[in-house]
């Protein structure tokens, strides 16, 4: 589970970094990488990637590893053992005294079976633990959890967010969070001029098929729009357990033959993906700070979605996006239509989106991070608002 370690450059002369060096610090990354592709298992293979570009010397313990034998991972109660046993001697050997120990988390099981442990191994082996918790579906998880998630929480030495809306949340429990965006590869992703789609546009929702994300919204929408625009297109890229009602939805509106399920589409092929589209749509009823909608904006692609959780944060409604209240299927049709019509507002999307993104590339959030390391290192961080 634990990656190899690539080795720092005598060449960085980041002052952060020589700090670091001087006292023997190192990095470890807990957390999910692809497969499968996720916004979670993307943003910590993306950041350990350009770390490691950087010259810095990273550890990575994956939580998600493939079960072997392959066959356990259909057993329920064997397959959390086999996951887990050598998870946790994964973390022994790399959350060591000298590192400091970066966990990707997440709310629900997820938080119990992967982060719990990942920071208390750590704080037992006497490393410093920053969590960088993404669940958009905090509050309600730590209203309802055991009073062990919350003191587990509190025992990082710095709570790290995408976006100010789960900073409030925390604020709420007397934690004091620290807010880093996500981040988006802009050498990924690029924009091109807006092609003439006629009454064929192409639509594109890039959520996982998961209750959460609300795609019955967009298919209820979609079937709106096309009363406008008849030849209209709708791809739907992910996987999830909502799959076969999906369709069946499409079907009952009579949309099948204009609705095409992608399934899981390679991270080297999405920019492809956002290159073809004319819009795109995002109906999350739970979020926090959605990776898809940065990389809609950095392929210059108009974007209507909800207002779920952190989205207000990271865009302006009329323009950087255009937001609806979630659930609205009509509001989101609607303003989909008038961006479609308005080659105008379509435009001033697309540049004031572009503009809004730069601030999610690597060189910004770089030093936002190296803050971040260089203060748990230092022990500098408070950990509760009231310390």
């Amino acid at each position: 589970m634990v990656s190899d370690v690539r080795s720092l450059s005598s060449e960085d002369a980041d002052p952060i970094t020589s700090d670091r060096r001087r006292h023997g610090a190192a990095l470890t990354i807990v957390g999910p990488l692809p497969p499968p592709a996720g916004g979670m298992a993307n943003q910590c293979e993306q950041l350990v990637r350009l770390l490691r570009e950087d010259g810095f010397d990273v550890d990575v313990v994956r939580n998600n590893a493939p079960f072997r034998p392959a066959w356990v991972g259909k057993l329920p109660v064997l397959r959390a053992a086999f996951r887990l046993i050598p998870y946790v001697l994964s973390l022994a050997n790399a959350c060591r005294g000298d590192r400091v120990v970066h966990v990707f988390a997440n709310s629900g099981w997820a938080w119990y079976l992967f982060a719990t442990p990942a920071i208390w191994v750590a704080k037992l082996r006497g490393a410093r633990v920053v969590v960088n918790y993404r669940g958009g579906n905090a509050a309600r998880f730590f209203a309802g959890a055991s009073p062990l998630a919350l003191h587990t929480l509190k025992a990082a030495d710095v709570v790290v967010t995408p976006s100010s809306f789960l900073q409030r949340v925390f604020a709420e429990y007397g934690i004091a969070a620290e807010v880093i965006p996500n981040i988006v590869d802009l050498a990924r992703f690029r924009a091109e001029a807006p092609r003439d789609f006629g009454d064929a546009p192409h639509l594109i929702v890039t959520r996982n098929l998961e209750p959460i994300y609300d795609i019955p919204c967009a298919i209820r929408a979609f079937a709106m729009i096309c009363a406008c625009f008849p030849n209209a297109r709708l791809s739907i890229a992910g996987v999830g357990p909502e799959r076969e009602a999906l369709a069946r939805l499409g079907n009952q509106l009579g949309l099948s033959d204009r609705i095409r399920f992608t399934g899981r589409i390679p991270n080297e092929e999405i920019p492809a993906l956002y290159r073809s589209a004319d819009c795109m749509l995002n109906p999350s009823s739970v979020d926090n700070m959605p990776i898809s909608i940065l990389e809609a904006l950095a392929s210059g692609i108009p974007v209507v979605t909800t207002n779920a959780g952190g989205i207000p944060d990271m865009v302006e409604d009329g323009a950087t996006a255009l937001m609806v209240d979630v659930g609205d299927a009509k509001a989101m049709a609607d303003k989909t239509i008038s961006v479609l019509r308005d080659r105008r507002l379509a435009e001033d999307l697309r540049r004031r989106g572009l503009g809004r993104v730069s601030s999610f590339a690597w060189p910004q959030i770089r030093q936002q991070w190296l803050k971040i390391y260089h203060g748990a290192g230092a022990g500098r961080h408070s950990k509760d608002v009231h310390a």
